[in-house]
């Protein structure tokens, strides 16, 4: 029998976004709200596109719940597939495993959750399914719980559904690591993974897949967010596709400045890279980053100024779009040959620049820096962060940003004085 299902995974619903700090309320709200919309529609086109069931890879929660809010959203969800007679296989992940979620709500009989102790098999008998899978029961699990998935079952179309890390894809935690032969010997026709929030096809035929996760929390998971559509014909799998869900994207723009010499064309060529993202969401809003790089006369201007540098930012944005928002501007530029030459003001004399290089890196800096973010981090709600957040190359970097700062405002004061 020739059938259609949904892979998703990595719903996280519940999670916090990360870094806004925007007080506008449309964005505010916007984003409360986009994970539980993404997952709306997935529902919606399970229904539209007359699947044959759902298969969730894990992490359909972030972690425990605060109330059950959360709980009663999932389950109307699926008593909507159930009522169109649409079952769903899930297993548990690190996020949502057995020792993490203390709370629950009855949901439909047509939900199944894979156990937590050893892998289980449900058969849909009148597609010729089955569908194999293990869920966490801790949040940590270094075996490679693959090695006791059953052998495919002849004359069947067999599906396995694993929260893994699959050969390691940082900056994702390796847990139930497995590489891809491991999962090519079950001889299964299709491998529904879940854990790694990009899209990827690990391997095409048989199809082993991260969907990705539904809608992106931070800067750290841009771009298009979703599920995957699989199609089979005859027992093996004909077509998958990915099915856009984001309710918002996420954007990581550059523009390389190298050569501007004037402020005008500066963000002239700013507004095309915006436009260029604009384009690609097609009409998804964006919240987005954006990267100031290159060698140009207007270095010293972006680090002194930066309030003024973010407001021609955002209005660049508004010319392309309403449904965009801007989460910061990184400038990452260098001062142009031209620029310094014949500089020989005392404040060069002094050669602030390489004494500030020196400083950032020196390890004393780097530890004091360190000291006084962990005293941030302490300061912070329980929530799991990205594990790059106060990560070594990171801190770095705010030494960096810091350094740049101090020598355009050393700079630009001297000359104003001169």
């Amino acid at each position: 029998m020739d059938f259609s299902f949904l892979h998703a995974a990595d719903l996280h619903l519940g999670s916090p976004f990360l870094g806004l700090s925007s007080n506008d309320e449309e964005l505010a709200r916007r984003v409360a709200a986009a994970s539980r919309e993404a997952f709306e529609e997935l529902v919606d086109q399970a229904i539209s596109r007359q699947v044959k069931f759902v298969v969730i890879a894990g992490d359909i929660y972030d972690g425990d719940w605060k109330d059950t809010t959360i709980g009663h959203f999932f389950n109307r969800q699926m008593a909507r597939l159930a009522r169109e007679g649409i079952p769903v296989y899930k297993v548990r992940g690190n996020h949502d495993a057995e020792s993490v979620i203390t709370s629950s709500v009855t949901l439909p009989d047509s939900v199944n959750v894979f156990s937590s102790r050893r892998p289980e098999t449900f058969r849909i008998p009148e597609l010729k399914v089955a569908l194999h899978g293990q869920s966490f029961a801790n949040r940590a699990v270094p075996e490679n719980l693959s090695l006791m998935y059953p052998a495919a079952e002849p004359g069947m179309f067999n599906i396995g559904v694993l929260h893994t890390s699959c050969d390691g894809r940082p900056p994702h935690v390796n847990y139930a690591p497995c590489s891809v032969q491991d999962l090519l010997r079950r001889g299964y026709q299709y491998w529904a993974l879940g854990h790694c929030h990009e899209y990827e096809v690990v391997n095409p035929a048989p199809p082993i897949i991260f969907p990705g996760n539904l809608q992106g929390r931070s800067i750290r998971e841009t771009g298009l967010k979703g599920a995957v559509v699989v199609e089979v014909e005859d027992g093996e799998v004909s077509n998958f596709s990915r099915l856009h869900l984001a309710r918002i994207q996420w954007a990581l723009i550059s523009a390389d400045l190298t050569g501007v010499t004037s402020e005008e064309a500066a963000f002239e060529v700013i507004r095309g890279e915006i436009q260029k993202e604009v384009n690609l969401a097609g009409g998804t809003p964006i919240v987005f980053r954006m990267v100031l790089s290159g060698s140009t006369p207007l270095h010293r201007m972006l680090h002194a100024e930066p309030g003024r540098v973010v407001d021609e930012v955002m209005a660049a944005a508004s010319h392309c779009t309403d449904a965009i928002w801007l989460e910061s501007v990184k400038v990452r530029t260098s001062e142009s040959s031209t620029a310094s030459a014949g500089q020989d003001s005392p404040l060069a004399s002094l050669d602030l620049k390489s004494m500030l290089d020196s400083l950032r890196e020196s390890p004393e800096v780097l530890k004091e820096a360190r000291t006084a973010l962990e005293v941030i981090k302490g300061k912070l709600p329980a929530m799991d962060l990205p594990p790059d957040v106060f990560s070594d190359e990171s801190i770095s970097n705010l030494v960096g940003e810091a350094r740049e700062l101090l020598v355009s405002l050393g700079i630009s004061s001297e000359e104003r004085t001169a």
